[in-house]
């Protein structure tokens, strides 16, 4: 289901990371196609994310040119145009474009259904509805008479969708609310009590795991969207994408990193900070693990930056190259934003710098190959 990042940026990357596949099964896996999934419904769906992002930058009362009336479509976009674009592109998916629209249907019930962006119910009803569909479409197709396939099925994704928007209406809706507020509560304390930065420890070693679409569409976004609709910007569009800690990880590699890797490090580095592929460093991590920690550290530090300097985004960068950090920062943040992205891969440089000159053996073009391989397999989570 849906690609992680466009197809493009596979065939680009693919001279660094060759396709591979492998045997991973247990949490991670589940995981991995968890987020897959996730991403398979946002990634698509970016370019409205970034239209909404800049719309708020740009018009509402504290952005670059405030403008009542273009103003007034910031808040249609984030609360019903968002959520049912996700709601349709999860359902198409599933089930083409029957799913497609019955997803559409459902979705408008869990958007009725609160005051708040519905992008994770949008997520669950969509592909649910769909699937629900497709299965009642398999009962019905084989008894449908000749002539009455179009009456049929235009009935039952109907009567269908009625009941999906209802439930998302009654059931969902306010479920997903509830758990936003947990969320958004825990998240709030860590604000309150300086303790963001910690996130890290959890962010960081999740991307080397191809984990970051569940944590960063599943989790973050939503809950900045939220934070950003209130306050014109959100740090917790921030925590995933910095681009500092990996480009202060190539950058030591390049520098004191095995010598089979030096030659390799300069393009990588152009991959990650310029066009925003953070996968493109994840070989190297993985052959040197310790250097997770230079990412962690790294990591926190930025986070920290970027709670001193009251700085956020207005929308996810997708991807998590320095152009798009820097087309949705808000009017007066750039400094404090490419302040926590100097200061993140500086410390992440220095640590993995230390790490590596501290490894005694130099790598192999086996254990490049290895580390790539392994990178490969994770990503495709054994499918």
């Amino acid at each position: 289901m849906g690609l992680l990042i466009p197809q493009r940026k596979v065939q680009f990357m693919s001279e660094f990371i060759p396709s591979g596949g492998g045997s991973h099964t247990g949490w991670r896996a589940s995981l991995q196609k968890l987020g897959g999934n996730l991403a398979g419904m946002v990634i698509p769906n970016i370019g409205a994310f970034i239209a909404w992002g800049l719309l708020t930058a740009l018009f509402i009362p504290t952005g670059w040119l405030p403008n009542e009336s273009f103003a007034s479509m910031v808040g249609p976009m984030i609360l019903n145009l968002l959520p049912i674009l996700i709601g349709y592109t999860g359902g198409r998916i599933v089930h083409g474009q029957r799913g497609a629209v019955i997803g559409s249907i459902a979705t408008v019930g869990v958007i009725v259904g609160t005051d708040i962006p519905m992008f994770l119910g949008a997520m669950i009803i969509g592909p649910l509805l769909a699937w629900i569909l497709k299965q009642i479409d398999k009962v019905l197709d084989p008894i449908t008479p000749p002539g009455f396939e179009m009456l049929i099925g235009n009935f039952s994704l109907g009567i269908s969708g009625m009941l999906g928007a209802m439930l998302g209406y009654l059931a969902i809706g306010p479920t997903v609310s509830a758990i936003s507020t947990v969320l958004g509560n825990g998240v709030q304390w860590m604000v309150d009590n300086s303790l963001l930065p910690i996130a890290s420890l959890i962010v960081e070693p999740a991307k080397i795991l191809f984990l970051n679409n569940a944590i960063n569409h599943g989790v973050l976004a939503p809950l900045g969207v939220v934070e950003a609709e209130e306050t014109g910007k959100s740090i917790l569009f921030m925590l995933e994408t910095n681009p500092g800690p990996g480009l202060g990880i190539l950058v030591a590699f390049w520098l004191a990193g095995p010598k089979i890797l030096r030659g390799s490090a300069p393009g990588a580095i152009i991959i990650h900070f310029l066009g925003g592929i953070h996968e493109i460093y994840f070989p190297y991590v993985l052959m040197k693990p310790q250097v997770i920690l230079a990412a962690i550290l790294g990591g926190a530090t930025g986070v920290a930056t970027f709670m001193v300097t009251g700085v956020g985004l207005v929308a996810t960068p997708s991807p998590g190259s320095i152009f798009a950090y820097l087309a949705v920062t808000p009017q007066g943040d750039h400094l404090g934003v490419l302040l926590g992205i100097v200061l993140s891969a500086a410390v992440s440089f220095v640590v993995a710098w230390f790490l590596l000159r501290l490894s005694k053996s130099d790598a192999s073009d086996a254990d490049f190959e290895a580390a790539k391989a392994k990178s490969a397999a994770m990503k495709t989570g054994g499918q």
